[in-house]
Order: C-alpha cells, then structure tokens, then sequence
C-alpha cells in the first residue's frame, strides 16, 4: 500500500510540477521576448508619460499595445494592485523538490546510489544531493556578484558558470547512478533560477517601489542585477528541461561518458534558446535572425545521436543471435531470471508501480511491461541494482516474442 500511495504522489506532483513549470517558462519567454522587441515610443503622449519602450502585437482576434517604463511612470503615481511574477517560480521549485523527494529521497538506495559507479551508503547519497543542490547556487551567485559588474563581465560570468555547469556535471556522473545524476544537474540549475528571483529579482523589485512611493531615486544596482539573473534564467530554461528529460532515455545515461552526453545536451538547448532570443532583438534592429546559433545547436544533436548510434554487429554476434533465436526461451528459464533479479521490487509486499511478478498469472499480466523495460529500453531493474545480464534479457525477449507462455 505504501508504494501504492507513493505512485499516486509521483503522478500527482509530476502534473502540478509540469503545469507550474509551463507557467513559468512561459512568462519568463514571454517577457525576454517583450523585452528584447521593444522599440522607442513614436507619439509625444507616450514620450510624455515616460515611456521607455513600447509594442504592439495581435493575439486572438485583437491588438494589444505594451509599454514598459524603466523606472516609472511621470504621469500617475505607482497602482497598489501590482502584479508580481514570482508563485510560478516557486510553485515549480516545490513541486519538482516533493517530486524529487518521492522518487529519489524515499527510495534513494536504488534511485540515487549505483554501487558500480559510487559504492556509498543511501544516507549519504541523500546528503551529497542535497549539498549539490545548494552548494551549484552558492558558487554560482559568488560568480556573478565577483565578475559581474567588471568590464566585460558577461563574457565572464558566462564562461565561469559555463565550465562550474561541465564540472558539476563530470562530479554528478562519478557520485550517483545516472539518471538521478542527469536529474540532479538539472535541479540544480532549476535551483539556481528559482533562488535568483527569490534572493535578488523580487528583493530588489520591492526596494525599488519602496523609494519610488518614499519619492526617492531607485539604486540602479537593483534594475541590473535583476536584468542580469532574468537573462541568466532564460538561458538556463532549455538546459533544464533537457537534462529532466533525458534521464527517462537509458541509452543517454548508461555509457562510461555519460557526463559529456549531458554536458552537450545542454548546450545544443543553450545555443538554441540564445537564437531565438537574439532573433527578436534583430527583427527590431533590421537585421537577419541569427539562427547560425540554432543551426549549431542542432549540429551538436546530430554529431551526439551519431556518437551514440550503435555499432554494427559482427558477423560472429549474428551468427550467435541467430543460433541463440533458434532456441525457444520457456518458462522456467524467465521465472528464475525474474526471481534473481526482479521479484526483490515487485512481490506481494513490495509492489513498484503497481507491478507484481511472484507468480505465473501476474508474470503473464504485466509480460509486456516486463519486456519492454528489460529487453527493449534496459531501463529495470533500476540502476541494474541486480546485475542482470545482456544474456538474460535476451531470454525474456526471446520468451515474450514465443507468446510469454507460462506453463
């Protein structure tokens, strides 16, 4: 009953995680491309009000015209009624942190800890993840206020949380068992883009009204630092998503250079997002849309789904699957293999995801998902915790093609 529960907690948290993270991705894309489209008012009355940038678009069957003021409006004093972009960063951040505790922290011996990459105990794991996850913001934030304001201070800024993002990806990939290491590297920048609007962005928001209302002039510093961590977090979106994404592909996590596949992942999402993003401020300008940015990032796909490819098989490899397809995979054979390397999860105590495997009848109900999971995605057991073998997941496939028999 408990892992019943659990699964209705995964399921649940992982719909309000996505609804939330859909909100927030989309205001923040929203708001980089008003932003980054903005032109100078043309009319005097908007000049007059202070005006700084204005757009108009058309969306459902109607126009709308925008206008941004960098510091205020001259011609009203600040609305009480604000509206403030914030509970869609800090929704997604505890849905996907209860996410990551259902799934990961509550079964951390074998989500977390692959004891054929790291062989330590499930208490530290769940400790070392948690430091990951503060300890990437910390560094992070300490690069940005270092070299953020220097001359050229972008440039490094990017490059310093650049090489920190590939070093935190090696080290996740020697710790932890690869999909939680992809998951982790994610979290960490998600983590990063939540703590930059809770730290800074809607800190320094507040303070900035605050001297507005007290008729004061606003620090500047706040307008740039907050600019400075929305552009970060619109570049950190696609990386994310990616790396939250990839952890569901077995083939993506499983090799010695799993790091590298990540590390690459996330930057073809990088390369993308910054086309995109550059291309709305080159249709202001006049200037063609950069998409030798996108162009790269796909390169970067195509030359990663090239690496990966599997290499053909030999000609003693044919002949031994061809022999080894000849001989009918029975019963017997696949009830001691799911007994030796499955039923530890899945039996009548223990029932992950809803799935039992201690007798023939069950064995036969869920006979596709036990394919499917072993033989075609190698996906179970987790972390391949019991060490089942290439061997042994060709005799399910073998057994599943012959009709699943179990007598």
């Amino acid at each position: 009953m408990e892992a019943y529960l659990l699964d209705w907690a995964s399921l649940l948290l992982r719909w309000l995680h996505v609804i939330t993270a859909i909100a927030w991705i989309g205001s923040s894309f929203y708001f980089v491309m008003l932003d980054n489209s903005l032109t100078p008012p043309e009319h005097d009355d908007l000049k007059a009000k202070g005006v700084d940038g204005e757009l108009w678009a058309v969306h459902g069957g109607g126009f709308y015209h925008s206008n941004k003021y960098m510091v205020a409006p001259r011609w009203r004093p600040l609305p009480q009624n604000l509206h403030w972009s914030y509970w869609e960063s800090y929704s997604t951040w505890l849905t996907g942190f209860a996410l990551f505790t259902v799934l990961y922290l509550f079964n951390a011996g074998s989500f977390l800890v692959d004891k054929s990459v790291h062989d330590w105990s499930a208490g530290a794991a769940i400790t070392a993840s948690l430091v990951f996850l503060v300890a990437f913001w910390f560094v992070y934030d300490f690069i940005c206020r270092a070299f953020g304001q220097a001359r050229r201070g972008d440039l490094i800024v990017g490059v310093g949380v650049t090489a920190f993002v590939v070093f935190a990806s090696w080290l996740a990939c020697q710790l932890f068992a690869g999909r939680a290491a992809f998951l982790l590297v994610g979290a960490m920048l998600a983590t990063a883009m939540s703590a930059n609007v809770f730290v800074w962005i809607i800190p320094g928001q507040r303070k900035v009204i605050a001297q507005l209302r007290a008729g004061q002039s606003p620090d500047p510093i706040h307008g740039r630092r907050g600019k400075q961590r929305s552009v970060h977090n619109t570049y950190f979106t696609l990386p994310v998503v990616i790396a939250m994404l990839s952890n569901h592909y077995g083939w993506l996590y499983q090799g010695p250079n799993n790091w590298l596949v990540l590390v690459l992942l996330m930057l073809a999402g990088a390369l993308i997002r910054h086309s995109f993003v550059a291309r709305h401020r080159a249709h202001v300008q006049g200037r063609r849309a950069p998409w030798e940015y996108a162009i790269g990032g796909t390169v970067v796909l195509v030359g990663l789904a090239l690496w990966l490819a599997p290499r053909p098989p030999s000609a003693e490899q044919v002949a031994a699957a061809k022999a080894a397809a000849a001989q009918p995979a029975g019963y017997a054979q696949v009830r001691a293999i799911v007994d030796e390397r499955c039923v530890v999860c899945h039996n009548a105590q223990v029932q992950q995801k809803n799935v039992a495997l201690h007798d023939a009848a069950l064995l036969k109900q869920h006979a596709q998902n036990v394919y499917q999971q072993t033989a075609v995605l190698k996906l179970m057991p987790m972390n391949n915790a019991t060490q089942i073998t290439e061997a042994e997941r060709e005799v399910i496939r073998r057994w599943f093609a012959a009709g699943a028999p179990v007598e």
